[in-house]
């Protein structure tokens, strides 16, 4: 009997989303089963904006970032009523089970839905690499990559000018990106959620760098903590460091997907399918070391989640001065 799988990508974008569709489509169709692409995520669900996909839908895909099913908040499909209309909307299409791409948000509606019956597969795709389940999520390497170049180019400017640079960068609840960018930069300051802010050490720390003759500083800061802007309003408390800030934004969620991303989506989107097939539900996929695994949603969701970088935070104490 042909199976009928539908595909959404949910709240943020992330670089390789494209990657994740593309296995999933050409998995099911190479096992003789029909895939429906879901626009706009929940919303799209709620409101039947679904189609059935072919192969020639993910032609070229896994260079594009972004998400080609495109995304969108939907706050009511917390609701009953909003539960309700999504899956009267699967079953008016006859689709079997679903692959929900996303963050925390996706993997609640996708919760959500394993507990009303409905067979449901969680995909990690957020730059944060703030997931429990897994140890990397989709497009947090490329993020590094993008928030890396930038740092670099205004090192440059910030040695010209002597200065001070606070590069604000994407993490509310994880420093992984600020981490990873800052020591591939060799930033003078990594400043990250999951640690105490210190200002007086921060500061004794960049006066000791001038002392030796350096000529500028750079501090990398998770949003988390607080705005760039905020910060260098503390700092200037402590004297004139000729601060400038740049928030790198959302162009850490754009761009083409790195080499690692494109295989770590396409594992996960692959293993997503399999596991349908031989019948799980309520689950999520991830990555431990370099190999693909899957937990319960239920359980992965109510896990505190532990970063594999969390060493290079020590790293990082000892090599930045």
């Amino acid at each position: 009997m042909v199976k009928r799988i539908g595909v959404l990508t949910s709240g943020g974008d992330a670089p390789g989303m494209n990657a994740a569709i593309r296995a999933i489509v050409r998995k099911t169709i190479y096992d003789g089963n029909e895939i429906y692409g879901i626009r706009y995520g929940y919303r799209g669900l709620a409101e039947g904006d679904i189609y059935q996909m072919t192969i020639d839908n993910v032609s070229d895909l896994l260079a594009r970032g972004g998400t080609m099913l495109y995304t969108a908040r939907y706050p009511e499909f917390k609701t009953k009523e909003g539960l309700e209309k999504a899956i009267e909307q699967l079953k008016k299409f006859g689709i079997d089970s679903l692959i929900v791409i996303g963050g925390d948000g996706s993997y609640r509606g996708a919760r959500s839905l394993s507990q009303a019956g409905f067979p449901t597969i969680g995909i990690p795709g957020t730059i944060d690499n703030d997931i429990p389940g897994t140890d990397y999520t989709i497009g947090f390497d490329t993020a590094c990559n993008t928030a890396l170049d930038a740092i670099d180019k205004l090192r440059d400017t910030a040695t010209s000018h002597i200065r001070t640079f606070v590069i604000e960068v994407m993490g509310r609840n994880a420093g992984d990106i600020a981490l990873v960018a800052g020591i591939g930069s060799g930033a003078e300051q990594i400043i990250i959620p999951e640690a105490d802010l210190d200002m007086d050490l921060i500061v004794s720390e960049i006066d000791a760098g001038r002392e030796r003759g350096k000529k500028h500083t750079i501090i990398v800061l998770a949003e988390g903590v607080m705005s760039g802007h905020e910060f260098a309003e503390k700092l200037s408390a402590y004297g004139n460091y000729h601060a400038r800030v740049t928030v790198l934004g959302h162009v850490q969620r754009g761009g083409s997907p790195s080499a690692r991303d494109r295989m770590l989506a396409s594992s996960f989107g692959y293993a997503a399918v399999e596991l349908l097939s031989q019948g799980k539900s309520g689950v999520c996929v991830g990555i431990r070391g370099e190999e693909i695994v899957y937990g319960d949603i239920i359980d992965t969701l109510d896990q505190k989640r532990e970063s594999v970088l969390k060493p290079l935070a020590k790293i990082n104490e000892e090599i930045s001065y």
